[in-house]
């Protein structure tokens, strides 16, 4: 059972106070045999559910820990898998009769059980190329993991600035909450998006560039010295982490 359906148990008397401490205190730390220890506890505890960083991990190690989280949770977040592993991973999940989420140019997975209720909070994600969109994507699904609605406009950025204002209007006309922007070279777009709108928006920098500011470098410096108040900003290609920021930030705005 999920922690809420233990506390709604214990509330209406289908459960003792002792079944349900014995239920609740196996939310804490699962070991996995010698290779992983999972934090069973932080969905509930941070709102952001459990993330596997697969990218070092066997196809083994990472179909025992999707087994192991999904009995105690409807959700995980299977981040960068290697391209050998993906289909056997995307195989696993659709074997033990699990829905999958997945996105354009990245191998990270959403897989989740039941279908994923929404919180009202809403995220815009805009990427200055189409070689921003893998990270994005990564975004996205971490958002949705975390129940908030996404709109993403990709290809936007400052080489053809006039692509930008639509979404921006749609993105007023909609309410939303937060922005992310992903976006590499001089990662400039972070800094226009963040001069236009009145809600927080998270900057996003990707290792796409080169020459003296490659590998997202010249993107993050720009970013961090944006004269552009109400932006804040995330690691290079931190896809999971600019999520993880973006939906807690809407989804506090909707418990208002």
């Amino acid at each position: 059972m999920e922690i809420t359906d233990v506390l709604e148990s214990l509330k209406i008397g289908k459960i003792s106070v002792s079944e349900a401490k014995k239920q609740l205190a196996l939310y804490s730390i699962e070991k996995i045999e010698d290779f992983a220890q999972i934090d069973m506890g932080r969905k509930h505890r941070k709102g952001i559910p459990e993330v596997i960083f697969a990218e070092r991990k066997t196809s083994d190690e990472i179909k025992k820990i999707i087994q192991r989280v999904l009995e105690k949770s409807d959700s995980v977040l299977v981040s960068r898998i290697q391209k050998s592993d993906y289909t056997k991973i995307v195989r696993f999940a659709k074997s033990k009769k699990l829905k999958i989420k997945d996105g354009k140019n990245t191998t990270t997975l959403l897989i989740h059980k039941n279908t994923l209720k929404s919180t009202g909070g809403t995220v815009g994600i805009v990427t200055a190329g189409t070689s921003d969109i893998g990270v994005a994507e990564e975004t996205r699904l971490t958002c949705e993991a975390m129940h908030c609605n996404t709109i993403t406009s990709y290809d936007v950025g400052i080489a053809g600035l006039h692509r930008l204002f639509p979404i921006i209007k749609k993105f007023i006309e909609q309410d939303i909450d937060v922005i992310v922007v992903a976006a590499g070279m001089e990662g400039a777009l972070a800094s226009v998006v963040s001069s236009l709108v009145n809600v927080p928006v998270i900057g996003l920098p990707t290792s796409v560039g080169y020459g003296y500011g490659e590998k997202g470098v010249a993107a993050l410096a720009s970013m961090l010295q944006s004269c552009s108040l109400g932006l804040s900003v995330v690691n290079i290609d931190n896809g999971i982490g600019a999520g993880a920021v973006a939906a807690n930030i809407a989804n506090r705005a909707r418990r208002q």
